[in-house]
């Protein structure tokens, strides 16, 4: 069965710095979107980044663009999401999600395979 492991996250000061990664086992690292989503108390699961494997479509969220970067490592099946210049508004529980065909939706149902879930704190 696919599974989805994150790692990173944590607490960091306004304007610092985190790297999440999200690693996709028992399933081919070819042919699927892998997004990240951000949930915070109150709203909804939000999409703020995807990106193809072994492809481009790479898409991010007004809210961090130029602050944060997906990237990805076939040869370790996995994704990072590199987050610069964090701000308190950046709070909260980060999801790795993969969609399993050549496109990525926007939202949350689209996604069939959900990592644990990590939480990031930035405190002003």
């Amino acid at each position: 069965q696919a599974q989805l492991v994150e790692t990173g996250g944590g607490s960091v000061q306004a304007g610092g710095s985190l790297r999440l990664s999200c690693a996709l086992s028992r399933y081919p690292f070819v042919r699927v979107c892998m997004a990240w989503f951000r949930q915070t108390p109150g709203k909804e699961r939000e999409r703020i980044t995807s990106t193809l494997t072994r492809g481009a479509s790479t898409v991010y969220a007004d809210s961090v663009k130029g602050r944060f970067i997906i990237s990805q490592d076939e040869a370790k099946n996995a994704v990072y999401l590199q987050m610069d210049r964090l701000q308190p508004e950046d709070t909260g529980m980060y999801y790795c999600a993969v969609q399993f065909d050549r496109s990525c939706g926007m939202g949350p149902d689209s996604y069939r395979l959900w990592g644990q879930g990590t939480q990031v704190t930035v405190f002003s």
